[in-house]
């Protein structure tokens, strides 16, 4: 009998990358969205660790001459009430860090419930949610803000819900529009053509590839946040002195801008970086997200 040679051994090596491991390494080929961490990384670091970096308590007045110029003791020199400058940026950093995150939290959960629904069913449903979500588009986003803040009061929170609800109209339509073109798609109408429900298709199919978009749009949503709440404590109707909060201070430093312009120039600076650094890490993540776009940049 004639022995059979056996065949050699060729190890099989399967390379399976994860759509999040992939992802992650498309967004750190990107120059635009590492500077855009980066300026975030700082941020965020000097929020969190701001009671241990600040000289002096936020709210602390006659820790030095009344607009008193950079020194090493005051870095960004003093306010009109010898307040340290630089404490008052750090710590305003926490608070509109915290409004932005929770006004889009406010918003993008609204605002993909009634994008997900208009978009999954027809009809009277659609129509009934569109509509109302026409009227809120009807007011610019942050005269949509101002008037709910001038409802509720002004205070943090109610400047968070307002700016929150502001937000909702933009999300609902942008949702409702990638739900609508997934649905379109064949894996979807051959899922429901097979029995399943509208429902079904929803949770199972639909929203896990909009989800991609939902997360670049609310992380953009964040810079605008930031911006509208600002601009309404700059107008006096958010957060209430003595707030650091970036537009309120810029609120107070409107006096002294030519003769003390250092207290107004840096917490401008904060909201340039922090805004910059959010759009920035949006775009870069856009690109890493969708595939359409490999290749495209």
């Amino acid at each position: 009998m004639s022995r059979q040679a056996a065949a050699p051994h060729i190890p099989l090596r399967v390379s399976l990358k994860s759509p999040a491991r992939e992802a992650i390494r498309r967004l750190v080929q990107k120059p635009q969205a590492l500077l855009g961490m980066a300026f975030l990384l700082i941020v965020v670091l000097s929020a969190v660790l701001a009671p241990y970096l600040a000289p002096y308590p936020p709210y602390a007045q006659g820790v030095g001459d009344p607009l008193q110029g950079l020194s090493r003791t005051h870095p960004f020199g003093t306010d009109q009430f010898g307040r340290d400058v630089f404490s008052r940026v750090l710590h305003g950093g926490r608070i509109s860090l915290q409004l932005g995150l929770i006004s889009v939290a406010i918003g993008g959960t609204a605002g993909l419930l009634l994008g997900a629904v208009a978009g999954s069913m027809s009809g009277w449903v659609d129509e009934s949610i569109m509509r109302f979500v026409d009227i809120m588009l009807a007011f610019p986003g942050i005269l949509l803000a101002l008037a709910i803040v001038i409802l509720l009061g002004p205070g943090l929170y109610n400047l968070m819900i307002a700016v929150g609800i502001g937000a909702i109209p933009t999300i609902a339509r942008v949702v409702r529009a990638s739900v609508l073109d997934v649905k379109s798609r064949d894996y979807v109408v051959a899922a429901i053509a097979l029995g399943g429900s509208d429902i079904r298709a929803l949770v199972r199919h639909i929203l896990p590839n909009i989800m991609a978009s939902f997360i670049v749009l609310v992380t953009l949503d964040v810079a605008t946040a930031i911006l509208s709440g600002t601009s309404l404590s700059f107008l006096g109707i958010g957060t209430k002195p003595p707030s650091p909060e970036w537009g309120l201070m810029l609120t107070d430093a409107r006096n002294f801008l030519r003769d003390a312009w250092w207290v107004g120039t840096f917490p401008g600076l904060a909201i340039t970086i922090t805004v910059i650094g959010i759009n920035l890490l949006g775009d870069g993540l856009r690109d890493a997200l969708d595939p359409r776009l490999r290749g495209t940049r």
